[in-house]
């Protein structure tokens, strides 16, 4: 009876203190909060913010267990993005995740301590986020998409898809990042193909529509929609300007193409957005953003929208589709 009632007893004990290491296990799991700031609105970004999760969730990082996402979005109001920028600071987030230059230089004016990735900016250098690519100096990291050093690519891809064209204008903001180096990249690479070029620039979207007609009556036989993220936003607008003007339409990313455009060639931005997850791993397990390299893109996508060529009366040669990573049809 002694030995039965000692075997309850020492049962008894050790469920308590299991019960207990396990309570305290769980007490003892660290929720990492991480920031995310985008310009685009909520439903444009959600494609970029689920590469990131889908990243972040392959290390290890699950939301509402070990992960608290805390989530900005502008609604396309650039305006907006300090004072975004420093409720994600004032909220104490281990890491701040941005989307394009603008976002990240709104982050670097709200904190100089708070490590921040990039995710999709094309001349990190030029915009003074970083002191050097292969050590970043200061808080700020992460990835470019390489648009300026893609230009020559992309009209060389665009001649092949219309080897008629000759005329090209080049559709951008004056608030575009980096506009210069990409004009110039532009022009270089257009006297290559024999192509003449025209920047046109539109301050808001109530512009574009008399844009089209203006490139239309000057002769441009296909329209290059510069990186910007308001171009971006009206993609679709875009788009549908450019079919009813008859213009083949060359975008930076796949996800113009979605939306009606011609042709893209150019970094996958969801690719980026994935492989960010592993700057966020990196710096919540003690690395520094100033020694943490910045990194180029390693997945390209060339997108070709059959729909559109048909819509446009244009037949896309064989050896275009042969290249395309996708074709809409």
């Amino acid at each position: 009876m002694i030995t039965r009632a000692l075997g309850i007893g020492l049962a008894l004990f050790l469920g308590i203190v299991l019960t207990t290491v396990s309570s305290g296990a769980q007490l003892a799991t660290k929720v990492h909060k991480v920031g995310f700031l985008t310009l685009q609105n909520a439903s444009a970004a959600a494609p970029d913010l689920a590469a990131l999760r889908d990243g972040l969730r392959q290390l290890g990082y699950v939301e509402k267990e070990n992960l608290t996402l805390e989530t900005r979005f502008a609604d396309w109001k650039a305006d907006r993005l300090r004072g975004l920028a420093q409720e994600l600071a004032n909220l104490s987030v281990a890491v701040i995740v941005v989307s394009t230059t603008p976002v990240a230089q709104a982050a670097k004016h709200a904190t100089t301590t708070i490590p921040i990735v990039f995710v999709w900016v094309g001349d990190p250098l030029g915009a003074g986020l970083v002191a050097s690519l292969a050590r970043p100096g200061s808080n700020v990291t992460g990835l470019t998409n390489l648009n300026p050093e893609l230009m020559a690519k992309r009209l060389e891809l665009f001649k092949s898809a219309v080897p008629r064209m000759t005329r090209l204008a080049l559709l951008a903001t004056p608030d575009t990042a980096y506009l210069t180096r990409l004009v110039k990249e532009a022009e270089v690479a257009a006297r290559a193909l024999k192509l003449t070029v025209r920047l046109v620039e539109v301050k808001d979207p109530a512009e574009l529509e008399p844009a089209f007609a203006t490139m239309k009556s000057e002769g441009a036989e296909g329209v290059v929609i510069m990186p910007d993220p308001m171009l971006y936003g009206h993609r679709a607008r875009i788009a549908e300007l450019a079919k009813k003007s008859r213009l083949p339409t060359l975008g930076w990313r796949r996800e113009v193409v979605d939306a009606g455009s011609f042709l893209s060639y150019g970094a996958s931005a969801r690719a980026n957005y994935r492989r960010a997850a592993t700057y966020v791993d990196k710096i919540l397990k003690g690395a520094k953003p100033s020694e943490l390299p910045i990194e180029n893109p390693a997945t390209f996508e060339l997108v070709v929208n059959s729909k559109t060529a048909k819509a446009l009366g244009l037949t896309i040669p064989p050896a275009v589709l042969q290249r395309a990573d996708e074709v809409i049809r």
